[in-house]
C-alpha cells in the first residue's frame, strides 16, 4: 500500500512543497519542490531511504543545514556599513549633528544611522571623530573630551 504525506510552507517569494511517500519495497520517498509565484522552479531534489532511516535522516539534514546557515557570512542591515568615510561624509555628520535642535542624543543617532545607512554605534563613534559631543547635539567636543577619548586635537576641530 502506498501513503503520501505532504506539507507546504512559503519562505519569502519561495513556495516549498514537500512530500513524503512510503511504497510497497517499504521505502520512503521525500521529493522538495521550490518554486516562484510564476511557476519557476529554483529548487528540487529526491532523496529514496529505507523508511525506518526517515527520522534519522530528517536530523541529520536539519543539523547539516542548521550548520550551513551558521557558516554563511549573513549580509549586513546596514548598506555602508564597513564603507570608508568620506570628508563629505563626515561634513554632513558634522553639520547634522551641530544643527540638530530638539532630538535628544539617542534619537539623532538612531535617525542619523538610518539616513547615512550605518550603524547608531558607527554613527556615535564617529560623531566625536568629527569634533562633535557624541552626548549633546548641538555641542562641539571639548579638548578635554577629546583627550579623555583619546581623539587628537585636529579630531575634535572635525578633521580625520
Amino acid at each position: 500500500m502506498t501513503s503520501t504525506f505532504f506539507n507546504e510552507t512559503k519562505l519569502g517569494e519561495i513556495n516549498y512543497r514537500l512530500s513524503a511517500t512510503t511504497d510497497s519495497e517499504e521505502s520512503l520517498v521525500l521529493d522538495l519542490l521550490g518554486s516562484l509565484d510564476s511557476g519557476e522552479v529554483v529548487a528540487d531534489g529526491r532523496l529514496r531511504l529505507p523508511v525506518e532511516g526517515g527520522t534519522a535522516v530528517g536530523r541529520l539534514v536539519s543539523r547539516v543545514l542548521a550548520a550551513q546557515t551558521r557558516l554563511r557570512p549573513r549580509p549586513s542591515r546596514h548598506a555602508n556599513a564597513n564603507q570608508p568615510w568620506t570628508e563629505a561624509l563626515d561634513a554632513e555628520l558634522r553639520t547634522a549633528w551641530l544643527t540638530a535642535t530638539q532630538d535628544t542624543a539617542p534619537a539623532l543617532v538612531r535617525t542619523l544611522a538610518v539616513t547615512m545607512q550605518r550603524s547608531t554605534t558607527a554613527i556615535r563613534a564617529r560623531v566625536a571623530k568629527v569634533g562633535c559631543d557624541p552626548d549633546v547635539p548641538g555641542r562641539e567636543l571639548s579638548a578635554e573630551a577629546a583627550t579623555l577619548l583619546g581623539l587628537n586635537s585636529g579630531s575634535a576641530q572635525g578633521k580625520t
